[in-house]
């Protein structure tokens, strides 16, 4: 049996959630074209976000859809938006073709990444020491970089482990690696999203919104646990498997499925919406937010209501023994 890090219920409901996904395949063509466009933009924004870059959820789409610059805005960040959504495309190409990760694989995402920013440094190991501010460790000297992405390399395409674990691992061991001057943690998450695809899953994006986060996870990877790295990957996974399902599954009013806020989902049961948010945050709730409110099936809210009320029946059984 696949071992994995990720936390058992939310596996579980991950599971469910590709295994419905399955079976609505083969999927419309149409619906999946705007459905992978949604995602595209919502990926390509979020991400460079994260890196500081000042385009707007809407600026990103004028340029991705009509090439149009936007005033007062650099030309940095317009290149580094088409730059982003080419790479997804070069992703998307080798889930299909079934191409191998190799390190002329990364080379080329993160030259296109860097495409018109720095082209000197495109898809080239750096050459000199860095240093991240505020990391815990200091990535390896230059010399080093080739031997630690061939080990890199040949990890990957041997560890057999949980998909959702392994993308999780590579975009950690590649982070650390640091091997380019700029771009690393973009490039990054493209190669999880590419191992993530490959297997089957929507690509996982990590939300602006949960930057701080994201970065403390890392963190506590690069201290020896990589845990919580992977069930933050796991819930963003979770997030757009909801959301896919959600553009391409059809339900009916009253369906078990439909989403509700969690606002509604509160007053059908004994907590809080501050409470269900919690949960719902750490990931011990099945809801997905969905640009800044949080939403959940009635199924997902049942199965969790179930499942405290057998826990406290088998802690009521302990304690009468």
């Amino acid at each position: 049996m696949t071992t994995t890090l990720i936390d058992t219920r939310m596996l579980e409901r991950i599971t469910q959630k590709k295994k419905r996904m399955n079976r609505i395949r083969p999927l419309s063509k149409s619906a999946l074209q705007k459905l992978k466009e949604r995602f595209a933009l919502e990926w390509t924004y979020n991400s460079n976000a994260i890196e500081g870059n000042s385009l707007t959820l809407n600026e990103t789409r004028l340029i991705l859809e009509t090439g149009l610059t936007v005033k007062g805005k650099p030309l940095r960040e317009h290149f580094e938006a088409i730059n982003h959504k080419e790479a997804i495309d070069r992703i998307e190409t080798m889930v299909k073709t079934k191409s191998p990760i190799t390190q002329d694989t990364i080379k080329k995402i993160h030259a296109l990444i860097l495409k018109g920013i720095s082209d000197t440094d495109a898809g080239t190991y750096r050459s000199v020491r860095v240093r991240i501010p505020g990391a815990v460790f200091t990535p390896p000297d230059p010399v080093k970089i080739n031997r630690q992405m061939s080990e890199l390399i040949s990890w990957l395409n041997k560890e057999k482990t949980h998909p959702i674990d392994l993308a999780a691992q590579a975009h950690h061991k590649l982070v650390h690696i640091h091997p380019f001057t700029d771009g690393n943690s973009r490039t990054s998450r493209l190669i999880m999203n590419l191992i993530l695809m490959r297997a089957g899953y929507p690509p996982a994006i990590i939300l602006n919104n949960d930057r701080k986060k994201y970065y403390d996870r890392l963190k506590k990877a690069d201290r020896g646990d990589i845990k919580p790295f992977t069930n933050f990957i796991a819930q963003s996974i979770e997030r757009s498997l909801t959301l896919y399902l959600e553009a391409l599954e059809p339900v009916k009013q009253g369906d078990q499925n439909q989403l509700i806020l969690l606002r509604d989902a509160a007053k059908v049961t004994p907590y809080s919406q501050e409470y269900l948010s919690l949960l719902a945050r750490t990931g011990k709730l099945g809801a997905t937010k969905i640009s800044r409110n949080w939403h959940i099936s009635k199924q997902e809210l049942n199965t969790y209501l179930k499942n405290i009320e057998k826990k406290k029946k088998g802690n009521k059984k302990s304690s009468h023994r």
